[in-house]
């Protein structure tokens, strides 16, 4: 696997080509929901496209998602819009957006995350010491995508998706179905159990109902005994509960988020971190009062 910046082997890559530690059981540790903040280096994001395409504005964006507590800065540089419309771009491409944000945000001290569904891109990344592959496909797309995350040590976040929804199956067993076999291919490929986080994917693949579903039926995955992710950030379900454009649904992002903590999440994917850190630190306060 080759490509401008990168090592010739998925092996010799990583710090000094050594494995990468787990950061994940680190920040799990300290017991209470982590903070994934969303920066979109995309012109055609369903929320924030073009908002962060110059380098400063990105990496201004991040300094500031990391001053307000982010855990984790997750950075995508093509879109994986869930309702279509998204522009794939090449490798090249790709990673010209990544080159003049992505190492510079490794340097300021938080867990980075590479949102691609490319393995040379993740390969790229990890070689620049982000920490975590966030793959929208959940290793099922690209088979090359789980060597990389094996021979690297992980952690990477497996997303349920489908190319399209079907409104009458049960997303739940669809969901749980999708998550055996990308843990299947995982096991496979020699990546270890404790390096995994599964996200059900909303609005991937999914009608609104039943991505309303996924989060109230959390708790159905907790069964794999692993982290669960869950970013409804702006997403299109909120619009039909409350019609409002991407930018106006900070609040249904905020409900739809303290509920999925409610029912077991432990990482929350949002571009809003204050807000959603705010309304999630009130959250376990009233829980604990209990």
């Amino acid at each position: 696997m080759t490509m401008t910046g990168a090592t010739d082997s998925p092996g010799d890559a990583g710090p000094k080509g050594g494995r990468l530690p787990n950061v994940l059981g680190l920040l799990l540790a300290k017991n209470r929901p982590l903070i994934m903040g969303i920066l979109n280096l995309t012109p055609d994001s369903f929320s924030d496209g073009g908002q962060f395409v110059d380098p400063e504005a990105a990496l201004q964006h991040a300094k500031q998602m990391i001053e307000e507590g982010a855990d984790i800065i997750d950075i995508g540089a093509e879109s994986t819009r869930p309702y279509g419309g998204a522009r794939p771009v090449t490798l090249e491409e790709e990673l010209a957006r990544l080159q003049h944000v992505l190492p510079a945000v490794v340097r300021m001290g938080v867990p980075v995350s590479i949102d691609t569904i490319k393995p040379e891109i993740a390969f790229w990344a990890l070689g620049q010491g982000v920490r975590v592959v966030n793959d929208v496909w959940g290793l099922q797309r690209e088979p090359n995508m789980a060597v990389v995350v094996a021979q690297h040590g992980g952690p990477v976040v497996i997303m349920h998706n489908r190319y399209k929804a079907e409104p009458t199956i049960n997303i739940v067993s669809d969901i749980n179905a999708f998550f055996d076999y990308s843990l299947d291919i995982a096991e496979k490929a020699g990546i270890r159990r404790d390096a995994i986080v599964l996200d059900p994917g909303i609005g991937f693949g999914k009608t609104p109902e039943q991505s309303m579903e996924a989060i109230a039926r959390l708790a159905k995955f907790k069964h794999f005994g692993l982290p669960l992710l869950v970013g409804a950030s702006r997403k299109r379900f909120i619009n039909t509960v409350s019609p409002s454009e991407p930018m106006d649904r900070v609040g249904g992002s905020i409900a739809a988020h303290v509920m999925a903590y409610m029912n077991g999440a432990t990482i929350i994917r949002t571009h809003d971190v204050a807000e959603t850190i705010q309304a999630l630190r009130v959250a376990t306060a009233l829980r604990n009062a209990q």
